[in-house]
């Protein structure tokens, strides 16, 4: 199944929550969750308590939408985070977190995850001074990211250094405003990350 390419915001509302999506259209009275509460499709859902199953579900589709990933791509983090020593849940969101395309969006270097990976995808940023391509690449501590020198004159590069700082910088990343430069100073622990998910819903529901 290839990628998902409907309205995004739709996805918002499914879940029920703001996931940013739309970068700052998402601050605004635009925004579909504040326009629109309800779930799409139909507008009179049936009163009923929803089934563990269906909580788990939520939780897990809550998180993928989030980053943008497809089933099988979530799924493979999830099976790399079970095989680790300590609590599955907590690596997962660290593993998440430390793909470059989230980096690039946590380093406030474009709008959304999905600005993010285009821009990576398009061989503008590098790591350690190698380009890097590869939205799901995992940085490790210690990993400087900025952009290909060429990318550097590019109009879209100079709108985003005279836009930064928009969103607070996490903990566990330095950012170089002046020269567009971030530097992954420590590995992401729980309290950095900042997202309201129980972690323990979505390995469950792998675990069923």
């Amino acid at each position: 199944m290839g990628r998902y390419t409907g309205p995004v915001c739709r996805q918002c509302r499914q879940v029920g929550e703001k996931l940013f999506l739309k970068g700052e259209r998402c601050f605004t009275p635009k925004c579909a969750i504040d326009k629109h509460r309800a779930a799409p499709g139909s507008q009179r859902p049936a009163r009923r308590r929803p089934s563990d199953y269906a909580i788990r579900l939520h939780e897990k589709q809550k998180v993928r939408y989030a980053y943008g990933l497809r089933e099988y791509q979530f799924l493979r983090n999830v099976k790399q985070a079970q095989k680790q020593p300590g609590i599955t849940g907590q690596y997962l969101m660290q593993l998440l977190e430390r793909r470059l395309d989230n980096v690039v969006y946590r380093l406030n270097f474009s709008d959304s995850r999905a600005q993010a990976r285009q821009m990576v995808m398009h061989g503008h940023c590098t790591v350690n001074g190698r380009k890097v391509d590869i939205p799901s690449f995992v940085v490790k501590a210690g990993d400087e990211i900025s952009w290909k020198e060429s990318s550097m004159a590019k109009d879209f590069v100079k709108e985003i250094k005279e836009s930064i700082p928009k969103r607070a910088i996490p903990r566990w990343l330095v950012l170089d405003a002046e020269a567009l430069k971030g530097k992954v100073a420590a590995l992401p622990e729980e309290q950095d990350i900042g997202a309201t998910v129980d972690t323990r819903l979505i390995v469950e529901f792998y675990s069923r």
